[in-house]
């Protein structure tokens, strides 16, 4: 129990034979629960770790990779007579950003939102700096809301950098123009732009299932790469079963079934029903493991 849990918890009914025990404690004077820890002091704490820059530096490099790749192994080409959206690569720099997204979303953004979301309080218990937050005094559900939010953040500025760099890497290269379509047609830049950003609000939101299995996790224990690795490994999980057509139509509760939905959102007249299913899918269980990281952490004994 943290020290203002101590200052601020009434006392309990007295037992047979026994005084009353004293009535509520009083805080100091000019005390607001809500002004400990801000969100922007938080904020500057993460960005100021190692992990958020070489990831930064990771990110906004993969679109330097592949215009190096496209350089060395050519033009691309459609495989079979098909034309996928990686051969449309470097029709333009709107191209190569979607396909930038499109080889990032399935893994590599899964990663930035595991690391910020499952190391955030775990790393403070392994820090032993945990109790001492707490005893602040920082109250527990604001510590936690805190957290969330800034790993929230950090997770969507990820998802921005990597379309942003490759957007600007992509038009340098290739030059600015439509967004070629595989199927047949095009979007005109202004259009691609706002699709763009449908794409990654959609990856984004898919993104946060296992964004609330990372806090649940580091909220379960000390070792922050316990809560990364696990979060990273129930994510890859689900793709493997989502793979396994035997499952069905039970395949649709799963949130890896749902990540390239946003495919749809890159047509000349953009589908949203798989979108608006995967986002359903994503939501409940993320706020499922959101309310459990809370109702377990209140009640954690922490001695960290």
């Amino acid at each position: 129990m943290s020290a203002l849990d101590e200052r601020t918890e009434p006392a309990g009914p007295a037992g047979p034979g026994q005084p009353a025990g004293p009535g509520p404690v009083e805080v100091a004077d000019g005390y607001r629960a809500g002004r400990t820890l801000p969100l922007r002091v938080e904020l500057v704490r993460q960005l100021k770790r190692r992990r958020t820059l070489v990831m930064g530096a990771i990110l906004a490099a993969l679109p330097f990779v592949l215009v190096v790749a496209f350089a060395i192994g050519g033009e691309p080409e459609g495989r079979e007579g098909r034309v996928t959206l990686m051969d449309t690569a470097t029709a333009s720099g709107a191209n190569f950003a979607a396909v930038n997204l499109f080889v990032s979303a399935g893994f590599l953004l899964v990663i930035p939102v595991a690391l910020f979301c499952g190391d955030t309080v775990a790393s403070e218990a392994g820090w032993s700096s945990l109790r001492y937050l707490l005893a602040a005094p920082v109250p527990r559900m604001r510590l936690l809301w805190s957290k969330l939010v800034v790993g929230l953040g950090l997770s969507l500025a990820a998802m921005v950098l990597l379309p942003v760099v490759a957007l600007l890497v992509g038009t340098a290269a290739y030059g600015w123009g439509p967004l070629q379509i595989p199927t047949g047609g095009s979007l005109d830049p202004a259009t691609a732009a706002q699709r763009l950003v449908v794409v990654v609000g959609y990856i984004f939101v898919s993104q946060l299932v296992t964004a609330g299995l990372a806090f649940w996790l580091s909220t379960r224990t000390d070792a922050p790469l316990g809560a990364v690795g696990g979060a990273v490994g129930l994510t890859i999980v689900g793709n493997v079963l989502d793979a396994v057509t035997a499952l069905g139509d039970w395949r649709h509760f799963l949130p890896a079934h749902w990540q390239f939905a946003w495919a749809d959102a890159v047509q000349p007249t953009p589908q949203w029903s798989g979108m608006i299913q995967g986002t359903a899918v994503s939501v409940t269980y993320a706020l499922v493991l959101f309310a459990l990281a809370f109702r377990g952490f209140a009640r954690k004994d922490v001695v960290s």
